[in-house]
């Protein structure tokens, strides 16, 4: 059965959605079979991996909404063995939408009963917000990955997202836990840095990602050619470092036993 991850922050500019688009493709470049499910309505997962939010038929929107089938909205990306559920214009009003369905925090759970035995991870990257469509993500989700920029406002509604983490536990989805912390956009040379790194790895402890992500012109590019920053820069530091944390992550996991 694959695993499903949520990527969550309700702070925006964490790179958020920069880390589950690259994980996803390093994933599958080691030859993991991933589904990356876009439930952002900004669908910035969907054009980074290449396609166009506006004309898109098929989406996420059909799945929650609609009742369709997942199968039936996923597309191909460029990459062998990496897979979108994309966002298109319409999910912008899916957080009214399901507030009239039935069991609306678990939609997207029961949507991926179906596939889950199709891939080896399912990725969802998460709205910048606390709302229904994260709620349904983390109900869904065997785990989250926090990703969190290295600045002092970043620790701000870092208690929040956590208290949201655990009423989910609490009374939708106990086993939720979370699967690791990554530091973004990060600056060695800034003292902020090092301390914001420090406060943080003293709040999650073994939960922090050894590898950090580097502030880098490459992969703010990368999202603009419709490429993950394997196709864009392999050979640039932020590529390095999220192959390299996806290999941690590989690691941590695989020593999980999962």
């Amino acid at each position: 059965m694959g695993k499903v991850i949520s990527f969550s922050n309700q702070k925006g500019g964490v790179g958020k959605t920069t880390t589950c688009v690259n994980m996803a493709a390093y994933l599958a470049r080691s030859g993991k079979r991933v589904l990356l499910i876009d439930l952002d309505p900004q669908g910035n997962a969907t054009t980074g991996l290449g396609f166009s939010k506006g004309t898109l038929k098929k989406s996420v929107y059909n799945v929650i909404i609609d009742d369709e089938d997942v199968k039936d909205n996923v597309l191909a990306t460029e990459i062998e063995g990496l897979f979108v559920l994309p966002s298109n214009i319409d999910l912008a009003g899916a957080e009214v939408s399901l507030v009239y369905k039935k069991n609306r925090d678990r939609v997207l759970k029961a949507a991926l009963e179906k596939v889950k035995g199709e891939f080896d991870f399912i990725l969802i990257d998460c709205p910048p917000s606390l709302g229904l469509l994260t709620i349904n993500a983390l109900s869904a989700a065997d785990s989250a990955i926090i990703p969190i920029q290295s600045e002092y406002y970043a620790l701000e509604g870092l208690s929040q997202l956590m208290n949201t983490i655990s009423l989910v536990r609490q009374h939708l989805n106990r086993s939720l836990k979370v699967e690791g912390v990554v530091l973004t956009m990060y600056d060695g040379r800034s003292l902020i840095s090092r301390q914001i790194a420090a406060e943080i790895k003293k709040y999650f402890s073994k939960k922090l990602y050894e590898i950090v992500i580097p502030r880098n012109i490459r992969l703010s590019e990368a999202p603009s050619h419709g490429k993950p920053i394997l196709l864009h820069d392999p050979k640039c530091m932020g590529a390095r470092a999220y192959a390299a944390l996806t290999e941690e992550f590989l690691k941590k996991t695989q020593g999980k036993g999962e």
